[in-house]
């Protein structure tokens, strides 16, 4: 009988410690202070303050700077590092400059990767919008904080016309690495 009567004692301390456990959560949310319900916009974005990202635009975000220009140079950096820097900026060019170049420098970035350039003939007689005439990349290595991409002209020489260039960023170009749109006129040379 010792034997039944020590079993039902575990049986009833068991009992007791399961409903002092069940009832624990509602001896701890009573003592949670309460708080308002809040508005769902709370947590959100509002749409009136955020502005959408133009593709159509010169670059953002990874590009401190990003200009065409007739040249670029190379120069001793702040870190003793080599920074290349435009010669001559400008977005209009002779029709017999020999090459148009996008020089850029860039944000402290934590990996290597590629910026590339394709040129299209955005409103050029004659030329399809629609076709790559040119492209040019550039591998930028961890410790690279400026670059540049040198656009030839198709044919040996450019046509008179406003030149658009999509600026990919990325390991290859596709619908995700656009990055942003660099537009350049060429004039007709005084020879023309």
């Amino acid at each position: 009988m010792a034997r039944g009567a020590r079993r039902s004692r575990q049986r009833a301390i068991a009992a007791v410690i399961v409903i002092t456990l069940s009832a624990l959560p509602e001896v701890l949310a009573a003592e949670l202070p309460i708080t308002k319900n809040s508005p769902i916009h709370d947590f959100q974005n509002r749409p009136q303050d955020v502005t959408p990202y133009d593709f159509d635009a010169p670059p953002q975000g990874l590009f401190r700077t990003i200009t065409t220009a007739e040249g670029f140079d190379e120069e001793l950096g702040f870190h003793r590092t080599h920074e290349i820097v435009p010669v001559k900026p400008t977005d209009r060019f002779r029709s017999d400059i020999p090459a148009v170049f996008i020089v850029f420098h860039l944000h402290q970035h934590y990996q290597g990767f590629q910026v590339f350039g394709r040129c299209f003939p955005e409103a050029v007689a004659g030329l399809d919008p629609t076709v790559v005439i040119g492209q040019d990349a550039m591998h930028i290595a961890l410790e690279d904080e400026s670059g540049y991409l040198k656009l030839s002209p198709p044919q040996d020489a450019w046509k008179p016309g406003r030149y658009k260039v999509e600026i990919h960023v990325g390991e290859q170009v596709n619908e995700m690495s656009l990055m942003g749109t660099m537009r350049f006129t060429i004039v007709a040379a005084s020879g023309d």
